[in-house]
């Protein structure tokens, strides 16, 4: 643990980060400052380099003592560092560079002053930065990740709120009895209703996955559709729309999570209503082969623009399409419990007319009993 000088001196690598610490900062920061975009912080300049110079220099001190080894300090102190540039809207990359700069600052002074690191040093030195960085990305996952889920959570919440208000004011004013039970008050009543079951819907499936819950149940496709298309019509008619689902093989059966099947299904249904134009028509088509069956649901939106399809999928995007625009966090959600059963969600434009999106299963294999629903 040591770096050898010309007349036979030795100096211990943490000695070596102490002594020169000042100018280890000084040329630490002059990294950090040219980095082009961001630009550099206070905050990062003044505490992010000394304190990390700090533990990495402490547990170089505890390695050449031979004591107990504890790198949590360093971690925490690189946790703490990764939560910061997280709030300070930097990326993982910079993160990653912030060390990176240490690292080269070490290197380059023991150079410059003729004191070469042994290989043993060196390694330790890698390792502790391996370290650092390690905890500063976790934590800044994490925190993405948390923030990303807060404002999911804010975002239903406040969707929630919208609709129930909705439905308590229209209720309120069928029940004043100033307007008909057949009008345009309870078409707004019936619409509020609907979008709070597909909110539910959304989150307790998103609450499944999250929590692992995922319960396989065997069911002949046949019987699935025959059950979907009841509400799939009512809720088209509704709409103004028209609907359609051909009738599939009874011999067609899957082995799936039911809750999240169905409310896959329901989901790419929704969609489809909710963006095909006033009198238009939504299909849904069952093709098998092989060990495999697909179900297509075709709308008429009007297509996509060029390179949506993809963003559909991702949560918190929404793509303008034609008719006015698809994707939501449901699709993501559906994309997910597909996957979640070995199956897959795609997606086909028609240019001008408008989407198929093309959920594709593996059939169930042995001879387990099916499920049987009174």
């Amino acid at each position: 643990m040591s770096l050898a000088r010309r007349n036979g001196r030795t100096v211990n690598l943490h000695e070596f980060i102490a002594q020169n610490r000042e100018e280890l900062i000084n040329r630490a920061r002059a990294k950090v400052a040219t980095r082009s975009t961001p630009l550099a912080t206070t905050h990062e300049l003044t505490n992010g380099v000394p304190l990390f110079l700090t533990q990495l220099g402490d547990i170089l001190e505890r390695e050449a003592a031979h004591a107990p080894q504890d790198r949590s300090e360093l971690g925490k102190a690189a946790t703490q560092h990764g939560s910061d540039l997280l709030g300070q809207g930097f990326t993982i990359a910079q993160v990653v560079h912030d060390y990176g700069d240490l690292c080269q600052s070490v290197t380059e002074l023991a150079l410059d002053l003729r004191l070469p690191i042994s290989t043993d040093d060196f390694r330790t030195l890698n390792r502790c930065l391996d370290d650092a960085i390690a905890s500063a990305v976790t934590e800044y996952a994490r925190q993405r990740e948390l923030h990303v889920a807060g404002v999911e959570v804010a975002r239903q919440g406040e969707e929630l709120r919208n609709h129930l208000n909705t439905a308590m004011l229209a209720f309120q004013a069928i029940k004043s009895g100033k307007v008909g039970v057949s009008g345009s008050t309870v078409s707004v009543l019936e619409r509020s209703l609907r979008e709070l079951r597909e909110v539910i819907d959304r989150t307790e499936s998103q609450a499944r996955l999250v929590a692992g819950m995922h319960q396989k149940e065997r069911f002949h496709v046949a019987d699935f559709i025959d059950e979907m298309r009841i509400d799939a019509s009512a809720d088209a008619t509704n709409r103004g729309l028209s609907f359609s689902a051909e009738r599939a093989d009874y011999k067609l059966i899957v082995d799936v999570d039911r809750h999240l099947f169905t409310s896959a299904i329901a989901n790419l249904l929704q969609n489809a209503f909710k963006f095909t134009r006033l009198s238009g028509h939504v299909k849904v088509r069952i093709l098998s082969k092989n060990d495999r069956v697909s179900i297509e649901i075709e709308d008429e939106s009007g297509g996509l623009l060029p390179g949506a399809a993809e963003a559909m999928f991702r949560p918190f995007e929404e793509q303008v399409a034609a008719g006015g625009g698809l994707g939501r966090f449901g699709l993501a959600i559906s994309r997910k419990a597909i996957e979640s059963d070995g199956g897959k969600i795609t997606l086909r434009d028609i240019p001008g007319k408008g989407c198929v999106f093309i959920v594709d299963m593996p059939l169930a294999s042995g001879d387990a009993p099916v499920a049987v629903r009174s």
